[in-house]
């Protein structure tokens, strides 16, 4: 038996999309992680990038689990002395850049600043709205929300 190593040329980029009106920002963040990574492919290898290109529709439809919505918190810091910024995701929803909520939960789900991990995060297209414009790819539609019935909160 011998390690198969994918090789940069060899890998096949797919396109997917997918809906996140009514899903749950963690599940949702993890199974992109995944496809962005490669993770769910049998030719996985770590140091190449063998994920798909991701596009997230509705994320400003997103929804979090128990309190979430109100009590989380999310730091940031402007590197000068008491810089610490705080934020909730009700801010970030309601204000200007509503599907940075999804994009910062991803990112934080991936390997840490690497070139590959910049890479694979740049694969990554998240709209607020129901338009996108890569229709050109031919992606292919994932219906995230029946794959489990924990991913959309029931009323």
């Amino acid at each position: 038996m011998k390690t198969f190593s994918a090789k940069p040329a060899d890998v096949e980029h797919k396109w997917v999309v997918i809906d996140a009106e009514g899903a749950v920002v963690g599940r949702l963040a993890a199974y992109i992680a995944t496809r962005l990574r490669g993770k769910h492919r049998p030719d996985f290898t770590p140091h190449t990038d063998c994920g798909d290109h991701v596009v997230v529709i509705n994320a400003d439809k997103v929804i979090f689990t128990g309190n979430k919505y109100e009590d989380k918190r999310y730091y940031r810091h402007t590197g000068h002395p008491g810089g610490i910024k705080e934020t909730s995701p009700r801010k970030l929803i309601e204000g200007k850049f509503p599907e940075r909520v999804l994009e910062n939960a991803v990112k934080r789900m991936l390997p840490k600043e690497s070139p590959l991990a910049r890479t694979q995060f740049g694969k990554l297209r998240v709209y607020a709205g129901p338009e996108h414009k890569h229709e050109a790819q031919q992606p292919e539609v994932v219906d995230f929300k029946s794959l489990n019935t924990k991913n959309v909160r029931s009323a």
